[in-house]
């Protein structure tokens, strides 16, 4: 556990023991494509309900040409988004919400500390820390380029009605 007010020290999670690739989260959380924030979880205690997972980011990605001409940065949104990854992950494989899906509930004390570039691993370990099962999710949540702090926060999930979204989709079509 960690130093310097760490979830877990940066220093040392171990990158070799991959816990699930990306075959594998893709069997538990639902996004495809531009959306997978997500490359492996190389940690998942359900004990003390701390995960790790990591994105390598590429020239490729979709917010290169535009987030920002010339000096391209990862939205923080998209850190967040990579966060909600890993809680869906987290959440689903270790049943916590007793749900099929769940979705974003909020954000709260969100603050970005550094850049991550293309070619960058971004690293985020979450740990739960307010559970409302069949309700509610807490968790707070740092993300590292390489050993550095480049956001934190707290993340809420919730479970979605799947079923009235199905109505809802069907409806629409």
């Amino acid at each position: 556990m960690g130093g310097k007010n760490f979830i877990v020290d940066p220093h040392q999670i171990d990158y070799s023991k991959i816990v699930a690739d990306l075959e594998a989260i893709r069997g538990v959380n639902a996004q495809r494509g531009a959306m997978e924030q997500l490359t492996a979880i190389v940690y998942d205690d359900a004990e003390q309900n701390i995960c790790i997972g990591y994105r390598d980011t590429t020239n490729d990605e979709f917010w290169c040409a535009g987030h920002m001409p010339g000096m391209p940065l990862m939205p923080g949104v998209i850190m967040c988004e990579a966060a909600a990854q890993i809680c869906s992950f987290h959440s689903r494989r270790n049943d916590l919400l007793g749900c099929e899906v769940m979705g974003f509930g909020g954000l709260d004390n969100v603050r970005f500390r550094g850049m991550v570039l293309p070619g960058d691993r971004l690293t985020i370990v979450l740990q739960v820390t307010k559970l409302r099962r069949g309700r509610m999710l807490i968790c707070h949540f740092q993300a590292f380029a390489s050993s550095t702090l480049v956001c934190e926060g707290e993340i809420r999930a919730v479970p979605l009605p799947i079923d009235e979204l199905h109505k809802k989709i069907a409806a629409a079509e």
